[in-house]
């Protein structure tokens, strides 16, 4: 491996834009939360398809590491440069290359984030449903198969993207699906890439399903006395069929994070996060039939707001979450992890979850999509305190027991990256080394981000 003779062919090709500063090297080695800062050896800015060919080719020629970054908004070590080599930042493919708005979908490069996507289809009628919560770039998204809040009705990344486009480890650019809504011919190599974590290519264009704008939209925010009730109460409004757009829970801990970090003023009690698609008519009946449900289990403070600058507050709050929990330990780490369970299951994880909390050295915070089972915890531990870090890395192999032994999941949206590779056999079995074997099929030289989701070697 000579890193260094790929980054002098790789400045003749890109000039400028292949960046050495340590500045650069520094954003492009930080994680959102608790792993230490892994800067690459150089930043490559492609303004296309053709120089992200190049790119690859010459770190293929070279056997030098390409790591694929958004805007590094992920949460496992999936954009770190762990073995060195050239981190390629898409800032630069941006575009939005056509809307179909007859066919309700769009092509568009991978640097491209959700926010700006919907500003782009504000005139059209239509939007990109899915929403991580972070302004994450499409690409990204595609690549660690992301959900969020609004996953119950519009799907994760894996039901939303039709066709790809990448650049695979030895140069050749690929072409995966078509606009067609299905198709039946051949391997579903979209499926393959969608959560591959830049681990098997570098997607360069990616064809999307768009949704219409919905006539009406409400939501509403309510309390519960115990966590046990208002799962509860998700799970009767899931299983009535209640067609929510969103059903966010908080914990009491992240009730008082959002009082201490935006006044929110909230009791510090569990709480529902809800919004409704549709119709005026469909909506007002939605909300009435939940807001019914939501008594039934003794809700409390029912807050509806329909105007859209209140809809707006309470999402903007609910998305602050990662940052309103590190109020309650202001300067430490924070270890973020998530799990999916069957939705008959989600009491049960939900209440083990805190009680491992309440007996933990740190205080931490739940919440989560749990429309589809879905929940996060985040910790906040001192990283210079050795018996701390042992006991948040014992309370994160924990959750992950416990949502495989309730038929779940170790990542619901997440990914796998470098931080839960260790826990892909016992989820797995025999299927993670097939995983490997595809791994070394497309690279055999294991360049692609190397040291995410499998082990090779």
């Amino acid at each position: 491996m000579t890193i260094d003779a790929a980054i002098s062919e790789l400045s003749q090709v890109l000039g400028k834009r292949l960046s050495r500063s340590k500045s650069d090297l520094e954003i492009h080695g930080r994680s959102e939360t608790h792993f230490p800062l892994t800067p690459p050896d150089a930043v490559a800015y492609p303004e296309n398809t053709d120089e992200v060919r190049k790119i690859v080719s010459i770190c293929a020629r070279h056997e030098c590491p390409v790591i694929g970054w958004g805007v590094g908004t992920s949460l496992e070590a999936h954009a770190l440069a762990l073995q060195g080599g050239v981190t390629v930042d898409f800032t630069r493919m941006n575009k939005v290359l056509s809307v179909n708005a007859d066919d309700l979908d769009v092509v568009v490069q991978p640097g491209i984030t959700r926010e700006e996507l919907n500003h782009e289809l504000r005139a059209t009628g239509l939007f990109f449903p899915v929403d991580p919560g972070a302004n994450a770039t499409i690409g990204g998204m595609a690549m660690t198969r992301a959900s969020g809040t609004s996953a119950v009705r519009y799907g994760t990344m894996r039901d939303n993207v039709l066709a790809l486009e990448a650049v695979l480890a030895d140069g050749r650019v690929i072409r995966t699906g078509t606009r067609a809504k299905k198709s039946s011919a051949g391997y579903d190599l979209t499926a393959l890439l969608v959560g591959s974590e830049g681990t098997l290519g570098l997607v360069t264009e990616i064809t999307l399903k768009l949704s219409g704008q919905p006539e009406a939209i409400s939501a509403a925010i309510c309390a519960f006395d115990d966590m046990d009730t208002a799962v509860n109460c998700v799970i009767a409004t899931i299983q009535t069929g209640i067609p929510m757009a969103r059903i966010e829970f908080v914990d009491p801990a992240m009730a008082r994070a959002f009082n201490l970090y935006a006044n929110a003023e909230l009791p510090e009690k569990p709480h529902l996060f809800v919004e409704f698609h549709g119709s005026e008519a469909s909506v007002a009946e939605d909300i009435l039939r939940f807001r019914e449900l939501a008594n039934d289990h003794n809700a409390t403070g029912f807050d509806r707001a329909t105007r859209p600058e209140d809809q707006t507050a309470l999402w903007k709050m609910r998305h602050s979450a990662h940052y309103a929990s590190q109020a309650l330990r202001p300067g430490k780490r924070v270890l973020v992890t998530d799990i999916c369970v069957p939705i008959s299951r989600l009491a049960e994880a939900v209440e083990e979850t805190r009680a491992d909390i309440a007996a933990a050295p740190f205080p931490g915070t739940i919440l989560g999509h749990v429309g589809d089972g879905n929940f996060h915890a985040e910790l906040m531990f001192d990283e210079n305190d050795a018996a701390e870090v042992k006991a948040v890395n014992e309370f994160s192999e924990r959750m992950i027991d416990r949502a495989l032994r309730l038929d779940g999941t170790s990542t619901g949206e997440h990914g796998i990256g470098a931080g839960k590779m260790n826990y892909m056999a016992a989820e797995h079995g025999d299927g993670w080394f097939v995983m490997a074997e595809i791994k070394r099929a497309l690279d055999p030289q294991n360049i692609m981000n190397p040291g995410k989701i499998v082990r090779v070697n």
